[in-house]
């Protein structure tokens, strides 16, 4: 499986269209966008985290078209321009600074600093894992005399993406999940009970057979018990422990992350509710299923693959066979 920064690109440009075409719908140009998805945000949450959401809602319900219309307008940009190679350092740089700025005044830190919250049900926020694999999806250096001079070096061409992710994506794997675990382990998650109202509160809204699944799920975990709260909490430890050894522990890291963070999409996101007409974001299932398939590929790439092309590697090489000669 070989997965390398371009490809990396071209998923996330897709989404960032999807973003901003679920931006462009009927409900977002209203008051509702305010009041019914920034706002909600802000509830449990750290005071540092809830007031500027609380400032956030009030200016969008004031200029809700406007302000609707540049958030749809600025994620389709990225999204084409991540498609585009020519823009494609411009595009991750908006990238990592629009998914940042939406994941704090939009996400409100994927709510863990209230504490009631668990990867299930959404936690740490799509728009984290948006900057993260933009950060893996970052193209190595420019060589010289590359065109585009127009744009700082830092932002031009896409030379380098055919280079596999950057190694920061396996830290951050571990950590996400890891913190996952710890979150599910809190008291407000570790009942069977919790679980379950996240499993049948994401039926609401949504298709009659996807509601049967999860109430199916709720069904199964209440008559599991605590087992199936720990045998989750142990799960996500190990998915985020095993990424930090290469090989084929990697490999099963990253595809159980993925097939787990797929059923979570479906189960406890309800698909992202994109079907509500009130959607923003696929949500973060989506995403950890996207990021367990890039971890894995890392299983076998050495250092050196990792940082340096194949024509910079064999001239390197080549150098310092002169240097001993």
């Amino acid at each position: 499986m070989s997965v390398n920064r371009r490809h990396i690109q071209l998923a996330l440009g897709v989404l960032w269209l999807l973003d901003g075409a679920l931006q462009l719908q009927p409900f977002m140009f209203g008051r509702g966008f305010a009041t019914q998805v920034i706002a909600p945000a802000a509830i449990g949450q750290a005071a540092f985290v809830a007031a500027p959401l609380h400032w956030e809602a009030g200016l969008i319900a004031s200029h809700h078209v406007i302000a609707d219309a540049a958030f749809a307008t600025i994620q389709l940009a990225i999204g084409a321009g991540l498609l585009a190679r020519p823009l494609v350092r411009l595009a991750l740089a908006g990238s990592i600074a629009w998914g940042t700025g939406v994941w704090f005044l939009g996400e409100g830190l994927g709510g863990v600093t209230g504490a009631h919250t668990s990867l299930l049900a959404g936690a740490p926020g799509a728009a984290l894992l948006y900057v993260l694999l933009s950060v893996a999806a970052w193209p190595r250096a420019e060589p010289a005399g590359t065109p585009g001079r127009l744009l700082p070096a830092p932002l031009r061409g896409a030379g380098g993406s055919a280079c596999p992710p950057r190694r920061l994506i396996v830290p951050a794997w571990a950590v996400l999940w890891g913190g996952g675990a710890v979150l599910q382990s809190l008291p407000g998650q570790a009942t069977a009970g919790g679980l379950a109202q996240t499993l049948a509160g994401a039926a609401a809204g949504g298709p009659a057979w996807l509601a049967s699944w999860d109430h199916a799920a709720a069904g199964w975990v209440t008559g599991s018990g605590a087992a199936a709260v720990a045998g989750l909490a142990v799960l996500e430890a190990l998915i985020g422990l095993l990424a930090l050894r290469r090989g084929w522990l990697r490999v099963l890291a990253g595809c159980t992350g993925a097939s787990l963070g797929l059923a979570m999409w479906v189960l406890g996101q309800g698909m992202g509710q994109i079907y509500t007409g009130q959607a923003t974001d696929p949500n973060a299932g989506l995403l950890f299923a996207i990021m367990g398939v890039v971890v894995a590929s890392t299983a076998f790439v050495g250092r050196r693959s990792e940082g340096f092309a194949p024509a910079q590697d064999a001239l390197a090489v080549e150098q310092r066979s002169r240097r001993a000669a």
